[in-house]
């Protein structure tokens, strides 16, 4: 069945048709996609959802396209990994990592792609289009090769070789552009009014795209035995992940898959070199200022965020908080959720983990809260950010001498735990 009743404008509430939509022609506000609450709560049921693919489209029913073939590379259902050990470092009690470095093509931008192309394939379109900071691009060439659909994707031309490489291996269109992300966007903006054949996941088809990350607050509440988490921290580029993962707890609610109405506390994390969510929430102010980023997190250097405002009001409205970390802090926040729970996460991953750490030592997420922190994508994407600070311990001849003499570790290591 198909849930969907239609669009509706985010700010002066006009509704339109499930179409090929974005902005409301009255207020040029956003527009996001109705549900027919009451008919899913008749309907959907934890029997039900569990009984799915190991996929997000277990979840189909509360997503916006019905499709019995979705175009699929087997999204979701990523780990979520008590990280006991990062939360002794930090000073937590229960915490967990939303592994979402085990996606396809290694993102969470897996899940929006999918949802965003299979309904521009029901709506007609033949073209795949983006902008993007480098994982989008990456999902997008691969899901757009896999459904056949041409891929033409648009990247700064300063992106990390990882991404470019393993977005051009899936043989579509890789249009690099002088300039950061922002005049990457632009220029999007421009061809999807040239283009309007072509489906640009991130313009013309974002209501639908966006929709996709709701799954990672799905399956978290799943996999913690259908119970919401009290505190979770996700990293901010445009600011949409955010604002959807904390709708996707409440439809849950919404729909009877929770028993309990959900108070999760949404903090949101940005690298210092583009933070303009961050400083209005520090500031105070509903103002978001574009900012020229500068940052080796650059899956979030978005100057300009099209959702700063409603992320910024999202975390207010949940009592949580926003901060932003430095480069030299990102490189530890990667090696420490390395050195502790054996996850590599890309700048954006370290952005997250410092983030945690940083409100952790301020007090604001708690000892007493159960914690989740989102990681986004792997740690082979951005290799770079760490080639100057890790590589081999030591470099020795090929002898039993020279290894003693360079190695030294505890005589107790060659003794077995009886």
């Amino acid at each position: 069945m198909d849930f969907v009743t239609g669009l509706r404008c985010r700010e002066c509430a006009r509704p339109y048709p499930a179409e090929a939509l974005h902005v409301c022609d009255y207020c040029f506000g956003p527009l996001e996609v109705v549900y027919d609450y009451d008919a899913l709560r008749a309907t959907v049921s934890r029997a039900q959802i569990e009984a799915g693919p190991q996929t997000i489209w277990r979840y189909a029913p509360l997503l916006p396209v019905v499709d019995n073939a979705p175009i699929d590379l087997g999204t979701g259902c990523t780990p979520l990994v008590r990280a006991d050990r990062l939360a002794a470092e930090l000073g937590l009690g229960e915490l967990w990592i939303k592994n979402d470095t085990a996606n396809p093509t290694g993102s969470f931008k897996d899940r929006v792609v999918s949802v965003a192309l299979t309904k521009a394939r029901q709506l007609g379109f033949k073209v795949a289009a983006c902008a993007s900071t480098g994982n989008l691009a990456n999902s997008v060439a691969a899901h757009a090769a896999r459904a056949g659909m041409v891929s033409v994707v648009f990247i700064p031309h300063d992106l990390e070789v990882a991404k470019v490489v393993t977005t051009a291996v899936y043989g579509g269109n890789v249009i690099s552009v002088e300039g950061n992300y922002d005049d990457v966007n632009r220029l999007c903006a421009e061809l999807a009014s040239e283009h309007p054949a072509w489906a640009f996941v991130n313009v013309n088809i974002r209501t639908y795209y966006a929709e996709g990350s709701k799954t990672l607050a799905f399956e978290v509440a799943e996999q913690l035995g259908w119970q919401a988490p009290d505190h979770v921290v996700v990293p901010v580029a445009s600011g949409s992940q955010l604002v959807k993962v904390a709708k996707g707890f409440r439809e849950l609610y919404d729909v009877g898959l929770l028993d309990e109405e959900p108070h999760v506390r949404v903090s949101g994390a940005q690298a210092a070199g583009c933070s303009p969510v961050a400083t209005a929430f520090a500031e105070k102010t509903d103002a978001i200022r574009p900012v020229r980023p500068h940052t080796i997190a650059k899956s979030l250097a978005i100057g300009n965020p099209a959702d700063g405002w409603y992320a910024l009001k999202t975390v207010r409205d949940s009592g949580g908080s926003f901060e932003s970390v430095t480069d030299e802090e990102i490189i530890d926040g990667i090696r420490l959720l390395a050195r502790t729970e054996g996850i590599f996460a890309e700048t954006a991953g370290g952005v997250t983990i410092a983030t945690l750490a940083k409100l952790a030592d301020q007090g604001v997420v708690r000892s007493d809260e159960r914690v989740v922190a989102y990681v986004t994508g792997h740690g082979l994407k951005t290799v770079e950010a760490l080639s100057a600070t890790v590589g081999p311990t030591t470099t020795i001849a090929p002898t039993m001498e020279a290894f003693a003499a360079a190695v030294a570790l505890d005589p107790d290591l060659d003794r077995r735990d009886p």
